[in-house]
């Protein structure tokens, strides 16, 4: 007999045991794989635009800044382990049930605001991203043939939305994947991607500054000066500290990623061994990353090492390489934060419309040398619709990367910080102006005004990007 297809080394386990104790079906899931999902929904394309973090905080408030988001999202991801079962025992299968759980009322509709607008904005952000790393390759192996700053060597608008186009039917292809048991393998080669695109970086950064820079660099970063006013300054460093905070950011799926482990006593345990290495991988890479790119760049650091028109470009097959991993990487990225929103459109279809068969159905092709799969009308419709939305949506704002920060700025705090210490304080009961509750209210103020100065920034830069705004540009 054939087995029927799966995208996921979770899908391991014999028929013999299909379902775990709530009837769902069986979660065969292990630190590995929870773990690949953290670095993928982690460690993106921005780990190349910390060099530029640092230059606006400076030499060495940017690293300082880095290992504190890094030790502060590490703890409420601790935090926010320990709510995915509720007192009783029962798991809560997304963000939004483990907050209905532990707190209810209107702060469960404002956790699902924050979580999937954020979401849906993370997968326009992401197309966007991979059309800047095509088109970086085209404009690198153009300068290399023809000389830096050649006429012509920055691609049309059709390439560009060839570009979009590519990778959107490339998504939706993906987007079959039934949920986000089945995204293991995918997760495990993004993950291995971003490790790749990130040691490039580093490696061409070290190699600079082993040739002999003469870069301006300083402890408060860029300087007030004629061309950087003061206000300047300060939006910069609002962004700056922006980058860096959402840099870390992955509780918004932190619930969904646990729901993949195997069903165990210890599975607290796993996730928080999963969280310790993807967010301990990432800051290596981030710190790694940042300061050599600045020691190579200086002030005058690029917006991203590898796309920016002022990064590099030489050796031109070793940039080339880092833009394949790049894109590797964001499509495995695109179906990690789209996979919590199709299974929360999917759940609320199914429990409005439970009786209608292009909701419910499922049918079962046989693919060649792959088996079977099962194919849902209704998933084929919603989920290609929606990667259709957000390849257009793409195409239309080329700026929706400031919108992005602006909606991740806004989310940063109650999704990382907010809710995680709450559920936590709710669940072990901790006295109100007890030492912990005063600790755990602080800490969550300080990440507020952070987030507060990260939409500051966002909207600056947001204003910048619509003055110059050109539709499908």
């Amino acid at each position: 007999m054939q087995k029927s297809w799966s995208l996921g080394v979770e899908e391991a386990g014999g028929d013999d045991q299909k379902y775990d104790e709530d009837g769902r079906f069986k979660r065969t899931g292990t630190v590995l794989t929870a773990s690949a999902h953290i670095i993928t929904a982690i460690i993106g394309s921005g780990v190349l635009s910390l060099a530029w973090a640092i230059a606006q905080l400076g030499s060495v408030a940017g690293p300082i800044a880095m290992l504190a988001f890094s030790v502060i999202t590490l703890y409420t991801a601790f935090l926010l382990a320990d709510c995915y079962r509720s007192p009783d025992g029962k798991r809560n299968y997304s963000y939004m049930d483990a907050v209905r759980t532990y707190l209810g009322g209107m702060k469960v509709k404002f956790c699902g605001v924050s979580q999937y607008a954020t979401l849906v904005g993370a997968g326009i952000g992401y197309t966007i991203t991979t059309a800047m790393s095509l088109e970086a390759i085209a404009r690198t192996d153009c300068y290399h043939k023809h000389g830096r700053g050649a006429e012509g060597c920055i691609p049309s608008k059709r390439s560009s939305l060839l570009m979009f186009g590519g990778f959107g039917a490339l998504e939706i292809l993906l987007s079959q994947i039934p949920n986000f048991h089945r995204l293991s393998f995918l997760s495990i080669v993004a993950a291995l991607m971003s490790f790749g695109y990130s040691s490039i970086g580093i490696a061409l950064s070290a190699a600079k500054i082993a040739g002999g820079v003469d870069v301006e660099t300083s402890v408060t970063g860029v300087p007030v000066g004629a061309n950087h006013s003061t206000r300047d300054k300060m939006f910069s460093t609002f962004s700056a500290l922006g980058n860096i905070a959402l840099a870390f950011g992955f509780s918004l799926i932190l619930i969904d990623i646990q729901d993949t482990l195997k069903s165990s006593p210890r599975e607290r345990r796993a996730m928080k061994q999963a969280s310790s290495i993807g967010i301990l991988s990432a800051t290596f890479f981030y710190l790694l990353c940042g300061i050599l790119g600045y020691l190579a760049f200086g002030n005058a650091a690029p917006g991203n090492l590898l796309t920016d028109d002022h990064g590099f470009y030489e050796p031109y097959w070793l940039v080339d390489l880092a833009n394949v991993c790049i894109i590797v990487h964001l499509v495995g990225a695109y179906q990690v934060v789209t996979q919590p929103v199709f299974a929360f459109v999917e759940t609320w279809s199914r429990a409005r419309w439970g009786g209608a068969k292009f909701i419910t159905g499922e049918h079962t092709i046989r693919l060649p040398f792959l088996g079977n799969f099962s194919i849902s009308l209704f998933r084929l419709v919603w989920r290609t619709a929606f990667v259709v939305f957000t390849t257009i949506v793409a195409m239309i704002f080329p700026f929706f990367n400031a919108i992005l920060g602006l909606l991740g700025s806004i989310a940063f705090w109650p999704l990382t910080i907010y809710f995680p210490v709450e559920m936590y304080i709710s669940r072990a009961k901790i006295p109100r102006l007890s030492f912990t509750w005063i600790w755990l209210q602080i800490l969550s103020f300080f990440c507020f005004v952070v987030s507060v100065l990260a939409a500051v920034g966002s909207i600056h830069d947001l204003a910048k990007s619509v003055m110059h705004f050109k539709p499908f540009a």
